[in-house]
């Protein structure tokens, strides 16, 4: 299969905010190019993707998955999906039993367990012993083969046979955040999966000093007599103009994919539709680490996207020395990174084989226009990359 590799590259400014704290509460930061620098982590911002892809409906609930400990009860609600008339104890000790055959070590939480015997309630439902990401259709497959061995499950998977294609389920047909983001089983690391895409931690492309905001609370059944604050405190926060980038390995997500959803579709199908979804949800995501308290709901202010065969680049190098202001950051920001870019290219990059997009808002972000090929929406954006995706799929390699 042909490397094909997508970088995205974005820009964004956003007010006081704490879209990442660290233990401490304050908003994370790095020392980049000799200054402190706001952040935000990789994960925050994966995460954040992962909810879009629902929130907004970008793909089908049955190409998405489900990261949790408590893989039981959600597999046991899916047999009983199937068969309403499986009792849900059965299904509860069903969904454990496939889900170990599978080679994921379950446990009954202590602390539940201590629970539930102070109450003189039901054993509560095992959980496994670390997060598990299973795709909806891995689900699925897992809950009907535990339903052809409900008449006695532990004879059942006593079988080579059945055991092995429990391990089998909940390895095939992965959802397209899997294919994405990879999965870490510690137990089983032959169902691991690489993922395709690699995601920077968010720098500011300044110089970002954390501030602290105090804050009071009054009690509203006070009276006039009684005086003073009902609640104090601080939180933290800054405001940045970030620089934010992921590198998309379209062979590794086609690899991670397989066949797609339905027969009759091109193999390259739902890898498009997965290049659209993750184009789209990169740019619009958002991290709302404290969101109630700043509000900080900012669009990014430029995105270029760059489909190449060479390796991923990233222009971070742009901002090592860090922008300083002069009323703003975001016109140096642009400017910086549209120079960087062109020399990164010249001197690295295949111009007969990249192809670039560009999605920029407002006077500030002109220079980028020179890059590549403007486009007017994020939906006409993603559209783009997603056809130009498939395209290089259907070249023989």
């Amino acid at each position: 299969m042909n490397r094909i590799f997508l970088d995205v590259h974005a820009l964004q400014t956003v007010p006081p905010s704490n879209l990442n704290r660290d233990d401490t509460g304050a908003p994370k930061t790095a020392v980049y190019g000799g200054v402190p620098r706001a952040r935000v982590s990789s994960q925050a911002w994966k995460r954040a993707i992962r909810t879009y892809f629902k929130d907004e409906h970008l793909l089908d609930p049955a190409e998405l998955g489900v990261r949790t400990k408590k893989v039981v009860e959600l597999l046991a609600d899916r047999i009983t999906g199937l068969d309403p008339s499986v009792a849900r104890e059965t299904a509860l000790t069903l969904a454990d039993e496939v889900v170990k055959a599978a080679g994921i070590k379950t446990e009954v939480p202590r602390r539940k367990a201590d629970q539930a015997k102070k109450d003189a309630g039901p054993a509560p439902a095992p959980e496994s012993k670390y997060l598990v990401f299973l795709s909806s259709r891995q689900l699925d497959g897992l809950a009907r083969h535990a339903l052809e061995g409900a008449a006695d499950i532990t004879a059942f998977l006593k079988s080579k046979e059945n055991k092995a294609r429990a391990r089998e389920l909940a390895d095939m047909r992965h959802s397209v955040d899997i294919a994405l983001f990879g999965r870490m089983v510690a137990d089983v690391a032959d169902i691991n999966v690489d993922a395709a895409v690699q995601v920077a931690h968010a720098l500011s492309v300044h110089r970002v000093d954390n501030e602290s905001d105090y804050y009071t609370a009054v009690d509203d059944e006070n009276t006039d007599e009684e005086t003073g604050a009902g609640m104090i405190g601080t939180v933290d926060f800054n405001s940045a103009t970030l620089y934010r980038y992921a590198a998309l390995g379209v062979h590794q997500l086609a690899a991670n994919l397989g066949q797609g959803l339905r027969e009759d579709e091109p193999r390259t199908e739902p890898v498009r539709r997965a290049v659209e979804a993750f184009v789209h949800a990169f740019v619009s995501s958002l991290p709302t680490g404290k969101i109630n308290t700043f509000g900080h709901h900012t669009q990014p202010d430029a995105v270029v996207v760059r489909l190449r065969t060479t390796r991923p680049i990233s222009y971070v190098a742009a901002f090592e020395d860090p922008v300083r202001s002069d009323g703003g950051h975001l016109r140096k920001a642009a400017d910086r990174l549209a120079a960087y870019a062109a020399e990164i290219e010249r001197a690295y990059g295949d111009p007969e084989t990249t192809l670039t997009w560009v999605l920029r808002v407002g006077p500030a972000t002109l220079k980028l226009a020179e890059l590549g090929t403007e486009t007017g929406t994020q939906r006409e954006l993603a559209a783009a990359v997603g056809r130009a995706v498939a395209e290089r799929l259907e070249k023989p390699a």
